[in-house]
């Protein structure tokens, strides 16, 4: 292999993996995003992925290409292959009968059905199986896969385009545009690449969004979300025309309306709608990953219960000097302050996107 030691090989391999699943980005939930490589004697012999639920996982795509006969080969997978009948057969079955005797296993499954045991059964077969390449940029890709299976709710994204001041809009309430054409671009790939999309009723009712991914070329457009505690959401709202059915979550004792939405009535405290009651009721509807566009107040809810996987920062070079912050609510004293992380910053035309964690976790990788 060119003089390359076998762990870096394994490395580059899995990388392939992870660049492969992630051409499904957005469309495989509630299923993990997988890619998996064939390699024999350095070269590959087939390379494969899960496009969409109910389709070929990545490991029998790949075996497909090659008739389903790989004697001898190592297989490269970012997430330990299924060892149950869902609405496809155990992918171990289909490694078992090609002839593969080693598999590269980028993360265990976190899913209980597996978790382990499909790692076990290919060893008993007497197949050497590692495990644990590139597991950082394994978990990262799938975190909504992971937060759903490890802590019964979405991945929760908070994203804002912001002034260098941490503003979202001017003092006399104008906030378009603050970031750059290639920032919103941006913004609204990654409304493609998650299940849906939430908004709160303050941001409802001062831009009256639509909440599609229409600046991303062949963008798909996620479940659109409104927290609406008295269902005070208006007759013409541009969202109830939208593409997508809208779910509006309100509090226990708002109206009944007849309206072009689901609505869904979860409990309501003194500080808001009970979000974890919010996120449950989304993850029963397969949305793994959750992209949270504010407001403020919004951001602040998330934030104080500790609800916030990863912040998406769009920082345009501009000082306003006024207006509403990206967080609402009131001062954090410095002792009190949630602290972040950056695990990645990129420019976008003028602007830069920061990609961040809570300090309290390991580091994530570029993956995000």
């Amino acid at each position: 292999m060119s003089g390359e030691a076998p762990h870096g090989a394994d490395a580059r391999w899995m990388r392939r993996c992870l660049e492969l699943a992630a051409r499904a980005r957005g469309r495989t939930s509630p299923n993990p995003m997988v890619g998996a490589v064939i390699v024999r004697d350095g070269r590959v012999l087939a390379e494969g992925w899960h496009h969409a639920p109910g389709l070929a996982h990545a490991e029998v795509d790949a075996l497909s290409q090659v008739d389903g006969s790989a004697a001898g080969a190592t297989m490269y997978v970012n997430l330990e292959p299924c060892c149950h009948h869902g609405r496809t057969p155990p992918c171990t079955d289909a490694i078992l009968r090609s002839g593969v005797r080693r598999v590269v296993v980028g993360m265990v499954d976190p899913f209980p059905q597996v978790s382990g045991k499909g790692i076990a059964l290919l060893r008993d077969a007497g197949l050497q199986v590692d495990v644990g390449v590139e597991e950082s940029a394994a978990r990262e890709l799938n975190l909504g896969f992971v937060r759903a299976q490890e802590q019964g709710r979405p991945a929760v994204l908070l994203k804002a385009g912001l002034s260098l001041d941490g503003r979202i809009a001017d003092a006399f309430g104008h906030s378009r545009f603050i970031t750059s054409p290639q920032a919103r671009a941006a913004g609204h790939a990654l409304r493609d690449a998650c299940d849906a999309i939430l908004v709160g009723r303050g941001t409802l009712q001062a831009d009256d969004p639509v909440l599609t991914a229409r600046d991303h070329p062949g963008g798909r457009d996620p479940l659109p979300v409104v927290l609406d505690s008295d269902l005070s959401i208006a007759d013409n709202a541009r969202l109830l025309r939208g593409p997508v059915r809208p779910l509006l979550f309100c509090g226990p004792e708002a109206p009944h309306r007849e309206l072009a939405a689901d609505v869904i009535r979860v409990p309501r405290g003194p500080a808001g709608l009970d979000l974890n009651a919010v996120l449950t009721s989304l993850l029963a509807r397969g949305v793994h990953t959750l992209l949270v566009e504010g407001g403020g107040r919004v951001h602040r809810s998330f934030l104080d219960r500790g609800l916030v996987d990863r912040l998406h920062l769009f920082v345009a070079p501009m000082v306003l000097a006024g207006g509403p912050g990206w967080i609402g609510g009131e001062p954090f004293s410095l002792g009190q302050a949630p602290r972040f992380r950056v695990c990645r910053s990129q420019a976008v035309g003028p602007d830069l996107h920061l990609v961040l964690q809570p300090e309290e976790e390991e580091l994530c990788s570029a993956e995000s």
